[in-house]
């Protein structure tokens, strides 16, 4: 099944490309409803890097969910829009029920500086499917909004301002 999301994040494509590249970001826009702990010696890296990135998940910070893996992978076309790509997969717990997870987030210039935005989830858990699709696209929602509130405030230009709420 599919979740969609298509914005327009009120930021340069710029800085809502470093933004969808952090797991600062990541984990500010998926809080309260789910945290991630980094699994990785040294945690988080600053921004992802290509490849598999160990987390452990809770749901409101109250329960263990299970562990996953954060398959990053980032691709660029030749008409400006840029990609990150996770391909991961659970490893525990209810996470373990999916069975095909591919999250694909999209940057482009939109008109008056600022960002095209658009967030596909593919996913499948078998018979689970269609009771999970309602839970991910209410969490697909959340982020949505917290995405188009962070965005005004991500600015990496020459000054570096990392206002992330964080």
């Amino acid at each position: 099944m599919r979740v969609l999301l298509k914005l327009v994040l009120d930021c340069d494509p710029d800085d809502a490309w470093r933004a969808i590249r952090s797991p600062q970001v990541f984990q500010e826009v998926s809080a309260p409803l789910t945290t991630f702990k980094s699994l990785e010696i040294g945690g988080f890296p600053e921004l992802w890097e290509a490849g598999e990135h160990p987390v452990n998940m809770s749901a409101l910070g109250l329960f263990t969910v299970g562990q996953q893996v954060i398959d990053i992978s980032f691709a660029e076309k030749p008409d400006g829009v840029r990609l990150v790509r996770d391909r991961g997969r659970g490893l525990s717990g209810p996470l373990a029920l999916v069975t095909e997870w591919e999250h694909t987030m999209a940057v482009s210039p939109a008109p008056g500086g600022k960002t095209l935005y658009r967030d596909q989830l593919v996913f499948s858990a078998g018979i689970l499917t269609p009771l999970l699709w309602p839970l991910y696209w209410a969490f697909w929602q959340w982020r949505g909004t917290a995405l188009q509130r962070l965005a005004p405030t991500w600015s990496w230009g020459t000054t570096r301002r990392t206002n992330l709420n964080l």
